[in-house]
């Protein structure tokens, strides 16, 4: 998957078919909404500081499966995101399951700040 926003170097059409042509998935952030990319660039920054840079992968075997079990163990179950409330997306399921928990964390989201993120890899 690529995502991005709607810049013009994005949106171009070479750009777009070189993507294709590696069978990317396209995901770019809706018009006219810079959140939608500033939640995608937020889960990448955690994802890099709790994870990928405190590890040393033997492999990408070694990678995807400790990569998938900090989504799946910490980033879903145990980690707090402000804008779900302080809660962990598993808790707010829990509390509102189904579609209506997809609605109320929308609504929590819609009433959270941005993430300012820190353009240092060193996080």
């Amino acid at each position: 998957m690529h995502h991005s926003d709607r810049g013009v170097q994005y949106a171009s059409g070479d750009y777009v078919k070189l993507l294709e042509s590696h069978k990317f998935l396209i995901s770019m952030s809706r018009a006219g909404n810079p959140y939608d990319n500033a939640r995608a660039e937020s889960f990448m920054k955690t994802l890099k500081c709790e994870e990928v840079y405190v590890q040393q992968y033997r492999n990408e075997e070694q990678a995807r499966a400790s990569i998938g079990t900090f989504i799946d163990e910490v980033y879903n179950r145990r980690r707090l995101h402000s804008a779900l409330g302080y809660q962990s997306p598993e808790a707010l399921e829990e509390v509102f399951p189904s579609d209506e928990g997809a609605r109320e964390a929308a609504r929590l989201a819609a009433y959270a700040p941005a993430n300012r993120l820190d353009e240092s890899p060193n996080c």
